[in-house]
């Protein structure tokens, strides 16, 4: 066995020869190389690579371990690195195999090899749409680990089915890898499991050739360093968007998804504090939608997060952080209104923006009151993202901590149920 301790990461110095790259620095640039191919911009310095190759290397961050396996054909366990998971602290994921898994089985398993049927990605495809489904109305604790499984097992089935049914089942292993992702996200928000779900679609989304859901998997990557509260990652959050708008065009995407990308866009520079190109981007937004006609170029039917009252609902959290509190009532108001029954989610969330109108407004009772419709319904469907927005109103109405309306919100924000459920959710 080597000694780390004495001659760093022998096995990454290894596979780097092994490849004919004599020095850290040519390795770097061959990393960068196949970041690109893989739809990464993403760079990587000699200076990392040393640190790779220490006695003690850093676990790669998600699309640096992207490249390292597309480039070596392995998993990156098998070149040194020790997973910051190993103690198998995280509770809720499953065994993850790695985009590099999905090369493999694309590589070593031609069709004449299958032993499946094609019928099964058909059943596999019918699966995922059902997921699909399920995202709005089962609680994302019941929903993940099965969603992150039926993922996992459609990796294995890329080994098992003949070719021409592989691309329709590495669409399907997309979606389900981008509906885990965001499911880790927003739901449970587990940032650091997502990021390895979004790669992972891309990846798929890849080998399918769905440029659409290429785009759809990167405009995701972009809330990470969005939500991130650091200010030195929006160009990351940027890049991702640019990305993601470079795919939709070449899938020639429909005004639907375009006016989506501008929200996501909105959403970014609203967490980096730009609220004047956040709301011009949302303008363009609702005139593009304008534009959207579905039976001359429909969205893709995986695109169903989004419509024109969501829409409406990015706008009311833009105008809140403008300083806008009475158009961002009115503006919530009408969404409210407009949102479908089963959109438990999405009206915990705006339930939360009223309350912060109102609290711009000075109305602390009125916010109490749409505070506590909020929770009412995460008791039907917890969403993690909701009750984040809820804590963050009930911090701006401490000047009012003495009315009995925020008394009474108290009482229900930390009784027994909520407060559990924030603490495992």
């Amino acid at each position: 066995m080597v000694n780390m301790t004495t001659s760093g990461n022998a096995a990454l110095r290894a596979a780097r020869q092994s490849l004919g790259y004599r020095s850290q620095a040519a390795l770097a640039d061959a990393l960068t190389k196949t970041a690109r191919t893989i739809g990464l911009r993403v760079a990587v310095t000699a200076r990392t690579v040393r640190r790779w190759e220490s006695a003690e290397p850093p676990w790669p961050q998600t699309e640096h371990a992207a490249a390292l396996e597309a480039l070596f054909k392995r998993p990156i366990a098998e070149l040194g690195f020790i997973p910051p998971w190993s103690d198998e602290s995280t509770p809720t994921r499953p065994t993850v195999r790695t985009a590099a898994d999905l090369q493999t089985a694309q590589r070593h398993f031609p069709g004449a090899a299958a032993a499946l049927p094609a019928s099964v990605a058909t059943d596999y495809v019918a699966i995922t749409v059902s997921y699909r489904h399920l995202y709005w109305s089962l609680p994302a604790t019941r929903l993940h680990r099965s969603v992150a499984e039926h993922a996992q097992l459609g990796i294995d089935l890329l080994q098992q089915v003949p070719d021409p049914a592989k691309a329709a089942l590495a669409k399907a292993v997309s979606e389900s890898s981008l509906l885990a992702g965001r499911l880790e996200f927003f739901d449970l928000q587990q940032p650091e499991l997502s990021q390895p779900s979004f790669v992972l679609a891309l990846q798929a989304a890849h080998e399918g050739d769905d440029v659409l859901l290429a785009s759809a998997i990167l405009a995701h990557m972009a809330f990470a360093p969005a939500f991130s509260g650091d200010a030195s990652r929006a160009e990351e959050a940027r890049d991702r968007l640019r990305a993601a708008r470079a795919f939709a065009r070449r899938g020639n995407a429909s005004a639907e998804m375009i006016a989506w990308l501008d929200a996501v866009e909105a959403e970014v520079e609203t967490r980096f504090g730009d609220t004047r190109r956040a709301l011009s981007l949302i303008h363009h937004a609702e005139e593009t939608y304008e534009e959207y006609d579905s039976d001359t170029n429909p969205s893709p039917t995986w695109l169903d997060w989004f419509s024109p009252t969501r829409l409406a609902g990015f706008k009311g959290n833009t105008l809140i952080i403008a300083g806008r509190g009475r158009e961002a009532r009115e503006t919530l108001e009408r969404v409210i209104v407009d949102l479908p029954e089963d959109a438990v989610k999405q009206k915990s969330i705006y339930l939360a923006d009223l309350a912060a109108a109102a609290v711009l407004e000075k109305n602390p009772e009125e916010a109490c009151t749409h505070l506590e419709s909020a929770l009412d319904q995460l008791g039907r469907t917890w969403y993690a993202t909701a009750m984040d927005r809820i804590k963050a109103v009930r911090q701006s109405l401490r000047q009012w901590d003495s009315l009995p309306a925020v008394r009474a919100l108290d009482d229900r924000l930390y009784d027994w149920h909520t407060t559990v459920n924030s603490l495992v959710g």
